[in-house]
């Protein structure tokens, strides 16, 4: 069996779980921070969502309360915006940033902002790749010759596709980022001085999906390196 050891490139899996640890304590410690923070508004999460909502003009969009911390976001399919238990009731301005951020993401789905349609037709297959690739591989890595490196290859190819869907929604939750705190400038929901807390938790969230990318990145390398030159092996 010579792709079963332990090697050097184990590291890269190491280090993209570091990263993914350090970017989930940086938002939990930022949200945390913000979340005692009571907006000068007075406005929930799920009111400063309904007021971005209707000035886009939005009205057929349902909020909803969902169970869960962050566990907030925008359903495309059915055109709901789902707030978690920490967003939907709070009045601080990290839950009035999260739930405009994702009134952002229902300003780019009417919009037909071009990176949110591709990553939507790229969640079934992004589903696949991620649950297939490495049972396909290890089939590929239990059959010697080319065939087995064929399957691997396969494999590897899966894997691409979930970590080209981690690449596609770092445009998409930046922008949403970016038009919520137009938004909550505009409409009046914060003050400048929330916003700028306010910028500081999307900022926080979004590098949680860097990290996610780099992490899918470094095991996609991984994956190259261990079974790149086995062809001819």
């Amino acid at each position: 069996m010579p792709y079963f050891y332990f090697d050097w490139t184990y590291i890269l899996v190491i280090l993209g779980a570091v990263i993914c640890m350090i970017a989930s304590a940086r938002l939990n410690g930022t949200y945390n921070r913000y979340a005692r923070v009571q907006s000068l508004s007075g406005m929930t999460g799920a009111q400063a969502a309904r007021r971005i909502l209707d000035s886009a003009g939005l009205y057929d969009v349902e909020i909803r309360h969902v169970s869960g911390r962050l566990t907030d976001h925008y359903n495309p399919g059915n055109r709901t915006l789902n707030l978690s238990d920490t967003t939907y009731n709070s009045t601080s301005v990290a839950a009035v940033g999260v739930a405009a951020h994702e009134c952002g993401h229902a300003l780019q789905h009417k919009d037909a902002y071009f990176p949110l349609s591709f990553r939507s037709t790229l969640v079934p297959i992004a589903n696949i790749g991620s649950s297939l690739a490495w049972p396909v591989i290890i089939i590929g890595a239990l059959i010697n010759g080319s065939m087995g490196f064929t399957i691997i290859e396969i494999g590897i190819l899966l894997f691409s596709l979930a970590v080209l869907f981690q690449l596609v929604t770092l445009p998409v939750e930046y922008n949403a980022s970016h038009r919520a705190l137009v938004q909550l400038e505009e409409q009046q929901i914060l003050l400048p001085q929330e916003v700028k807390h306010t910028k500081k938790v999307l900022s926080a969230a979004a590098l949680t999906y860097v990290a996610g990318a780099a992490a899918a990145i470094l095991q996609l390398l991984r994956l190259v390196l261990l079974f790149g030159g086995k062809r001819d092996d």
